[in-house]
């Protein structure tokens, strides 16, 4: 028993312990504060990274998450700050967001993926510092070495990750709408295109008996002039064999009145 009541004061004391270093550090930013932390300008990159929102290392169990949700909420919400009430609406979302984030098992491990890569990165760029430094005979050590510095500069490097992965999920919903939106006219003009063709095919449709009807005109005047042409033809071809026969006669007769008037010359004597 004593052995158990042991461990539970050790338990208990760790929590308070616990509680007040938090009570502690929230009482240095009350809910202004807080308001303009998170709309700070420039913090909207700041505020990608979900545990930079709620002031939490990455290695924060999800409970403690939690609990310091609570308290910010508390802090920012609009109830609140009836004097602030816009940004304090825009703080609590922030704030909301980033609990969603961390509380969905999936997104959390994708947030602290972000953070293994950082410290990936981070120790390669200062190797190739150290082997730099080292080949210009000039190494004596470098900044990162100290665990705070080497720690700010997994911080930068954890920012700078969260904001390109932001600014690819921006360039890709800018592809995806220019996507949609050509999909979008295309079916505007398939449909525009479908709407001429059956205003088309209605008006040729209203207009087929029209058409039939000068068809038949058509066809009747064809006719007509068809057999007041064949007449005209073969008048022209009783005149043409009227007067080729007369032009032959007259011919005749001048031949034969050609060959009647003519004269042999006289033979004069012949002398010797």
């Amino acid at each position: 028993m004593a052995q158990g009541g042991g461990h539970e004061e050790q338990t208990f004391n760790e929590f308070y312990t616990e509680v007040k270093e938090i009570e502690k550090r929230d009482s240095v930013l009350t809910s202004k504060q807080q308001i303009d932390r998170l709309l700070r300008p420039g913090a909207t990159y700041f505020n990608l990274n979900p545990f930079e929102v709620l002031q939490l290392d990455c290695d924060t169990p999800l409970e403690q998450i939690k609990k310091k949700y609570r308290s910010l909420s508390i802090l920012v919400h609009p109830d609140k700050n009836p004097d602030n009430l816009d940004r304090a609406q825009q703080a609590f979302e922030i704030i909301s967001k980033a609990y969603k984030t961390l509380e969905n098992e999936a997104t959390r491990k994708k947030c602290l993926e972000v953070y293994e890569e950082a410290k990936d990165r981070t120790d390669m760029m200062i190797a190739e510092k150290k082997k730099k430094l080292k080949k210009e005979g000039k190494y004596d050590g470098v900044p990162e070495d100290e665990p705070a510095k080497y720690k700010h500069a997994i911080y930068v490097m954890v920012m700078k990750l969260f904001a390109d992965i932001e600014r690819r999920r921006q360039q890709l919903e800018v592809r995806d709408m220019e996507e949609r939106k050509r999909k979008r006219e295309a079916e505007i003009e398939e449909e525009e295109q479908r709407d001429l063709q059956k205003e088309w095919q209605k008006n040729f449709e209203e207009s087929r008996q029209n058409r039939v009807n000068s068809w038949h005109t058509f066809q009747a005047g064809s006719s007509s002039a068809s057999s007041s042409s064949s007449s005209s033809a073969a008048a022209a071809a009783a005149a043409a064999s009227s007067s080729s026969a007369t032009t032959t006669v007259k011919s005749k007769k001048s031949k034969k009145a050609k060959y009647t008037s003519f004269n042999p010359p006289k033979i004069k004597p012949e002398t010797r």
